[in-house]
């Protein structure tokens, strides 16, 4: 990250309340490698598990952020919250295998 660079505290919750990759991210981050990071810290033994970042939707304040934005452009917010930690909500959406008729 460089130096300067305006920095926001997430973290994302599972339909099943566990919390993923919570961490420290630059607003100029887009979606898509935010996605990535979240593959690869994906918690073992779950019963539905992401295989690529085209599983994964990010919702924030009821939007879901799109892979080729970044932080910034989707205006990540704090609202009229004091500062810290903003929860999204990640949801596993594997894509439907196209059937040959």
């Amino acid at each position: 990250m460089a130096e300067g660079e305006e920095l926001i505290e997430l973290k994302f919750r599972t339909n099943d309340g566990t919390d993923v990759a919570c961490s420290t991210y630059a607003l100029s981050m887009n979606v898509a490698t935010l996605k990535q990071k979240i593959v690869a810290e994906w918690p073992q033994g779950k019963t539905v598990t992401p295989k690529s970042i085209n599983d994964l939707k990010i919702i924030h304040a009821g939007k879901v952020l799109e892979n080729n934005k970044t932080l910034a452009d989707s205006r990540i917010t704090f609202g009229d919250l004091p500062a810290g930690v903003i929860t999204m909500h990640v949801i596993v959406q594997p894509a439907i295998a196209k059937n040959k008729s």
